[in-house]
């Protein structure tokens, strides 16, 4: 082999002459401990031999993938947000690893094992702080990492992307207070989430600006799923003086409360007017279509996945934190209360 082919020898190259897989080689040069000695000692001679040299950070060769990293992925709305990723990913000639870690720190250990072996374009984490020590280890790589709707504040250094959870709060509650609601029942999502706070901190505000007092006895602890919004809009409908509308700060948790409402022979809109927050695509063919929040989900995951291929290319965003616009959008759950 020539000197000019020597190099341009490339780790796919190694994994040839040496008989192994390209991650294998990738655990050599980065120094693991997961690879046996005997294949250590053949990859080091082949790399010595064909005087691979290790290519610094700033000239980090496309690995062809991005990651995006869900704390679940049961619900709806991780769809949205993957598709919004996979349009820019597949259009830049990329693929999509998507995981769930589950706030476990074994998954979570696991996850980060498997991404330094295959290499990566950036990192998406959706609902979830990242924690440090993923942090940290990130950095040390040079990977860039972007934040969709952080947990609580994020790290100064990582870009977020959100939706404007309490301008779509308040929006749902100012609509609901004037058709003639007064008593408005709210079922919140997990409090440790910030989009789950804002979403109430509307509500509050605008029940606030209206003269009409926030009743805490209307407020139910939910958690994003059906089975919470079942559990709140029944508890909420066997109250002594029941809401005459919910809101329900999910799509999915709305459809719970659907359940609640048809289970003690009412009718939503009718006798009790609900509304969401999301819009994912089914709450249009709900009996009757769903009055909700919009929040921008696909759009979300492709700025988030066009954010991350610019800081891979070391190129500079406008913005750290972006906030897309929510809107509401009325449909057929929602009307005056009975007189």
């Amino acid at each position: 082999m020539s000197v000019d082919e020597s190099r341009k020898i490339t780790i796919a190259a190694i994994a040839r002459l040496a008989g192994v897989s390209v991650p294998t080689v990738s655990r050599v040069i980065n120094g693991r401990s997961d690879v046996s000695p005997q294949t250590r000692e053949r990859v080091e001679e082949l790399l010595t031999r064909h005087g691979y040299r290790r290519r610094p950070a700033s000239m980090r060769t496309s690995s062809g993938l991005l990651d995006l990293v869900f704390n679940d992925l049961d619900s709806p709305w991780a769809v949205e947000i993957i598709r919004g990723v996979e349009d820019v990913a597949h259009a830049a000639g990329i693929g999509t690893v998507v995981s769930a870690i589950h706030r476990r720190t074994s998954a979570a250990k696991q996850w980060l094992d498997n991404m330094r072996a295959r290499a990566t374009e950036g990192v998406i984490f959706v609902n979830s702080m990242a924690e440090p020590p993923l942090q940290a280890e990130l950095r040390r790589l040079n990977i860039p990492l972007v934040i969709v709707d952080p947990a609580g504040v994020p790290p100064q250094e990582a870009p977020t992307i959100g939706a404007a959870n309490w301008a779509g709060g308040l929006r749902a509650t100012e609509y609901l207070i004037g058709l003639g609601h007064r008593r408005i029942g709210f079922i919140a999502g997990p409090p440790r989430l910030m989009c789950s706070r804002a979403r109430l901190d509307g509500y509050r505000t605008a029940m606030q600006a209206a003269g009409l007092p926030v009743d805490d006895s209307l407020i139910y602890q939910g958690d994003f799923y059906h089975e919470s919004g079942y559990a709140g809009g029944s508890l909420l409908l066997e109250h002594a003086a029941p809401p005459t509308a919910i809101f329900a700060s999910s799509d999915q948790m709305a459809l719970g409360v659907y359940e609640a409402v048809r289970r003690r022979g009412l009718r939503v809109a009718d006798d009790v007017s609900v509304v969401g927050f999301d819009d994912l695509p089914e709450v249009r063919w709900s009996s009757p279509p769903l009055t909700t929040v919009r929040q921008p989900l696909a759009e979300m995951g492709m700025l988030a996945a066009r954010t991350v291929l610019r800081l891979a290319q070391r190129e500079k965003i406008e913005s750290p934190r972006v906030e897309l616009a929510t809107e509401l959008v009325v449909r057929d759950s929602t009307a005056p209360p009975r007189s």
